[in-house]
C-alpha cells in the first residue's frame, strides 16, 4: 500500500472549525448589513425643491415643512418658471412648486423617488383649491337663499368669481426618463456592472500580467475597450444611456479603469491581502453609498456625501447626468475618477519600485579604488 493512502490526512482541529464557521457567518452578516443598510434607513428629507409665489403662501407651506422632523423638503426660492427649469436642468433642485399658477414641476430622471415628494404637493393643493372653491361656493349659494327669502332679486357672481371655476394643479415633468427605461431602474443598476467590471479587470490584471508598466499597458487598453462594450451593451442596445455615446463610453471606461488601478495599486502595496481590502472598500462601502437609485440627500448623513467621493458614487452620477443633464456640472466627477485612476497608478509604481533588487554594477565600470575596496 502506497504512503499517500496508509497516511491519514490531517483533520482541523473542533475549534477551528467552529470559529471558520462563525467567521463566516459574521461575513455573510457584514456584506447583508453594507448592502441592505442604505436603503433600509434611506428617507425623504432635504430635498431641494424650489417654490415661488406669493409671501404668505409660500410662509405656510415653509411653515408646515418646518414641523416635520426631517422635513422631507428643503425649499429653495425661485425667481420664475424660467429659472425653477433651468437649476432643475442644472441639478440643483430636484423640483419645484409655483403657487402662482399653480404648478409643479417633477424631473422623473433625477430620481422617480424623488419626483414623489413634489407630487404629493400637488395632490395636497389640489384638495385645499377644491376645499376653498367649495367653500366659497356653499357661501355664494347661503347669500342667494337669503336673498330669495328676503323678496330681494338674488345678487349673481361675476364669471371669474371665486367659486364658478376649479383651478387644475399642473404637473410637469420636465426631464423625464427615456421610452427605453420608464422606471429608471437600468441606468440605476448599470452602476453594479460597473463595479464589478473595474474589480474583475483589476484582480485578473493583477494575477495574469507581469510587469508593472505592462500591467499599466493593459489597464490602459482594457478602460478602452470595457467602455466601448459597455456604452453599445448599455446604450445601443438596451437604451439604458441617452445623448452623447463617445462621453458615456468614456465615463464607463474611466470607472472601470478607476476600480481596476485601485485593486492593481493596493495589490502591488499589500500582496494578495490588498485585493481583499480594495474588494471591501469597494463592494462593501463604496458601492452602497454610491446614491444611484435615490438622492444623496436621502441617505443618512454624511454618508450620502462621502459616498460621492468614490468611483461607484461618481460614476453613476457621472452617467445620469450626461445621459438626461447636459447642462449639469460634472467636472468634479470626472476629477474624483481620474483622482482614484492616478492613486492606483500611484500605488502601483510604489510597490514594483520597493520590490525591485538594487541594480548589480559590473566590477570592470567601477573605479580601481572602488575595486579594491570590493575585494
Amino acid at each position: 500500500m502506497s504512503e499517500s493512502l496508509s497516511t491519514p490526512h490531517p483533520r482541523t482541529r473542533w475549534r477551528f472549525a467552529v470559529a471558520f464557521g462563525v467567521i463566516g457567518s459574521l461575513l455573510v452578516a457584514v456584506l447583508i448589513t453594507a448592502f441592505i443598510w442604505p436603503a433600509a434607513t434611506s428617507s425623504p428629507k432635504n430635498l431641494p425643491i424650489g417654490i415661488s409665489g406669493p409671501a404668505d403662501r409660500v410662509a405656510a407651506l415653509t411653515d408646515v415643512l418646518a414641523q416635520q422632523d426631517p422635513s422631507p423638503m428643503s425649499l429653495v426660492e425661485v425667481s420664475s418658471r424660467q429659472d425653477a427649469i433651468d437649476q432643475i436642468e442644472s441639478r440643483e433642485i430636484y423640483g419645484a412648486i409655483l403657487l402662482d399658477e399653480p404648478e409643479v414641476l417633477v424631473a422623473t430622471a433625477a430620481s422617480p423617488v424623488a419626483a414623489q415628494a413634489p407630487r404629493g404637493v400637488a395632490t395636497q393643493l389640489q384638495s385645499q383649491i377644491d376645499a376653498t372653491v367649495q367653500a366659497a361656493l356653499v357661501a355664494q349659494l347661503a347669500a342667494i337663499g337669503e336673498a330669495l327669502a328676503a323678496g330681494q332679486p338674488p345678487a349673481l357672481p361675476p364669471a371669474d368669481a371665486p367659486g364658478t371655476q376649479t383651478p387644475k394643479v399642473t404637473v410637469t415633468d420636465v426631464v423625464p426618463l427615456a421610452d427605453s427605461d420608464p422606471t429608471g431602474a437600468g441606468i440605476a443598476a448599470a452602476t453594479f456592472p460597473l463595479v464589478l467590471g473595474g474589480m474583475l479587470g483589476g484582480i485578473l490584471l493583477s494575477l495574469l500580467v507581469a510587469g508593472a508598466v505592462r500591467r499599466l499597458v493593459a489597464l490602459a487598453v482594457f478602460g478602452i475597450a470595457a467602455g466601448a462594450l459597455s456604452a453599445l451593451i448599455l446604450q445601443t442596445w438596451f437604451g439604458l444611456l441617452q445623448r452623447d455615446w463617445l462621453l458615456n463610453a468614456a465615463a464607463l471606461g474611466l470607472g472601470m479603469t478607476a476600480t481596476a488601478a485601485f485593486i492593481i495599486g493596493m495589490n502591488a502595496v499589500f500582496g494578495r491581502p490588498g485585493l481583499g481590502i480594495a474588494a471591501v472598500i469597494t463592494v462593501l462601502f463604496a458601492n452602497p453609498l454610491a446614491a444611484a437609485a435615490v438622492p444623496v440627500q436621502f441617505l443618512p448623513e454624511p454618508w450620502g456625501q462621502i459616498g460621492q467621493y468614490f468611483v461607484p458614487g461618481a460614476a453613476s452620477n457621472l452617467l445620469r447626468s450626461l445621459s438626461y443633464f447636459p447642462d449639469a456640472a460634472t467636472g468634479m466627477q470626472w476629477m474624483i475618477l481620474l483622482c482614484w485612476t492616478a492613486l492606483g497608478v500611484l500605488l502601483a509604481l510604489v510597490g514594483h519600485y520597493r520590490d525591485k533588487p538594487d541594480m548589480q554594477v559590473p566590477e570592470e565600470q567601477l573605479e580601481p579604488e572602488t575595486q579594491l575596496e570590493a575585494v
